[in-house]
């Protein structure tokens, strides 16, 4: 298997190359490489190819953000990565027609070529591509280090059980648009100061199917298309944040007339812990010590995502101080690495005190030890003026 070629070079564009000029780069190879100016041309048809897979990740913002700080490792999908970008390119030429033949405008592909269709079977037929289908999912922090399954049971357009989606009645079948004659495009002449203009658009009667349906369905109208639900299993990956977006190929709302259909899309929520905070894939825990601890030192426990850990904090222990916990915080997507747990210490000062406190405490005033070094008043100095720069 061939190794897979930087998408920046199979354009032919530098990594800060802006939208425009990525669109633009890929308009020029999809012209080159396109199977009828290539016919029978295998070598051509895997250029096409690798030239959409490129577009398809370099065109979507986030998609490309995971793709420049990750390389392919950070387009790996979560169920699997079927589709463009990430674990394979799974969709053929046609699929590809569908996806980004519109690029061109108007017109796509066809306008180009003669006329090559969107639906798979060398006509002029389009397929319509179901709607995307957004939900919300609220994580624990532990479920997003470790990753997790979840079921989600989706309200969203299904496949007519009756028509089998086609969108005729039973016993019956659509039929050849006869304005169009089932290319699913249309010549329109206009008069203009430069004579008989001639231009080709979309069937108003058929959608640019090439096909209508006399004998609609009863059960969806002729849409082929009905309100249901489906429950759909999505796998997690380790590492997301709230806001991120999990995408599941193919699992949205279903396309009119055995179209492709949409994308469900996962928006990722976190849920707070009790003790932990979260900062980017670092964990923060706010550790309070009494005066004696401080002092004294000790072996206390800290939380962990794992469960709780011994930490001996050190005798003479400062307030501000932090401790950091190696690989104790979450998951860092798409990789085998994990962030910090930063244990920030503070000191816990009482608000009263018995009479023989307040004598004890009394005897330590006077005490050289009990006052702050001129090394530890610089270092306190530092760390306070830091948190206004």
């Amino acid at each position: 298997m061939a190794e897979k070629r930087d998408y920046y070079e199979v354009l032919g564009v530098a990594k800060s190359a802006t939208a425009d000029e990525i669109k633009k780069a890929y308009k020029k190879k999809a012209i080159q490489y396109h199977p009828d100016r290539n016919p029978g041309d295998k070598e051509a048809e895997e250029k096409f190819k690798e030239a959409a897979e490129a577009y398809s990740v370099l065109s979507d913002e986030n998609k490309r953000a995971r793709y420049d700080q990750f390389g392919f490792e950070g387009l790996n999908g979560p169920a699997g990565g079927s589709g463009f970008g990430g674990g394979g390119f799974s969709m053929d030429i046609n699929d590809i027609f569908s996806a980004f033949g519109d690029i061109f405008g108007g017109g796509g592909f066809g306008d180009f070529f003669g006329g090559r269709g969107r639906g798979g079977n060398g006509g002029g037929e389009r397929k319509f591509r179901g709607s995307d289908v957004r939900i919300k999912v609220s994580l624990t922090l532990n479920e997003i280090n470790s990753g997790v399954t979840k079921k989600f049971k989706v309200k969203k357009q299904v496949q007519c059980t009756h028509c089998h989606g086609t969108g005729a009645a039973d016993g019956s079948a659509a039929e050849t648009c006869p304005d169009c004659h089932g290319s699913g495009r249309v010549i329109r002449q206009t008069q203009s100061i430069f004579g008989m203009m001639q231009s080709q658009t979309t069937c108003p009667r058929c959608g640019g199917e090439g096909k209508i349906i006399k004998n609609k369905c009863p059960f969806c109208g002729g849409e082929g298309i009905v309100n249901g639900e489906e429950i759909i299993e999505a796998q997690i990956p380790a590492g997301v944040a709230e806001g991120m977006q999990v995408v599941v190929n193919g699992k949205g709302n279903a396309g009119r007339h055995n179209g492709y259909s949409g994308d469900l899309l996962i928006i990722i929520g976190e849920q707070p812990h009790e003790e932990l905070i979260r900062d980017e894939n670092d964990l923060v825990y706010n550790l309070v010590l009494t005066v004696p601890q401080a002092t004294l030192g000790d072996t206390v426990q800290i939380p962990t995502l794992d469960g709780n850990v011994k930490v001996k904090i050190e005798p003479g222990t400062q307030p501000g101080k932090m401790l950091r916990l190696r690989d104790k915080g979450i998951s860092v997507l798409h990789t085998n690495r994990h962030g910090d747990l930063i244990v920030n210490i503070s000191v816990y000062i009482p608000e009263t005190l018995s009479k023989d406190e307040k004598q004890a405490f009394e005897k330590m005033r006077s005490s050289d030890n009990f006052a702050p070094s001129v090394s530890i008043k610089e270092k306190l100095k530092k760390k306070f003026r830091s948190c206004f720069e």
